[in-house]
């Protein structure tokens, strides 16, 4: 659509929104089930679809479908992005004084079975563990130290998770 004047491009981008917001929102909220991400991915559907649209690339018939294909690719791209971060924990949320340990007895003993379970890792995974959990490195980070490829440290870093679970289960029987 290529438009001549302010208002009949804004009434256009109006009627675009008014017919189509729904269905791209039901789509990407049965992808995300979180309401608030849904509403931000719908959002930014519209904010990187709409200039491309308004220099008339896509015919009005497949408007729909190209909505639902960015809406899908920032989907993902938001994915890609949480995969590469990892879990992470909000440290503002957790209130010092409820997280902390009300026996010292109790904190020294679980600090004991840590150490040891970690002592029953291999030599590569404990690096791995201390690296990027106990120290805060990046995956790159932790593979320059290590000499390895970004990928073998993730895929060493799961397997010495999984270890590590395993050994503190295996403990507490």
């Amino acid at each position: 659509m290529v438009h001549t004047n302010e208002d009949s491009r804004v009434n256009w981008i109006e009627q675009l929104c008014l017919s189509t917001w729904e269905s791209v929102y039901r789509l990407i909220y049965f992808k995300v089930q979180n309401r608030e991400e849904a509403e931000d991915i719908t959002q930014e559907t519209y904010v990187r679809a709409i200039p491309y649209l308004q220099k008339n690339h896509v015919p009005p018939d497949k408007q729909m479908a190209f909505l639902k294909t960015v809406a899908l690719n920032i989907i993902r791209d938001r994915w890609r992005q949480h995969q590469r971060r990892g879990t992470t924990a909000d440290l503002e949320a957790i209130a010092p004084k409820e997280a902390a340990f009300e026996d010292p007895a109790e904190w020294s003993v679980q600090r004991m079975a840590i150490e040891k379970a970690l002592n029953e890792l291999n030599e590569e995974q404990r690096t791995v563990i201390e690296l990027r959990i106990m120290k805060g490195y990046s995956v790159a980070e932790t593979a320059q130290i290590m000499n390895k490829k970004e990928t073998t440290i993730r895929v060493m870093q799961h397997r010495a998770l999984q270890s590590l679970t395993r050994i503190l289960h295996d403990g507490m029987k």
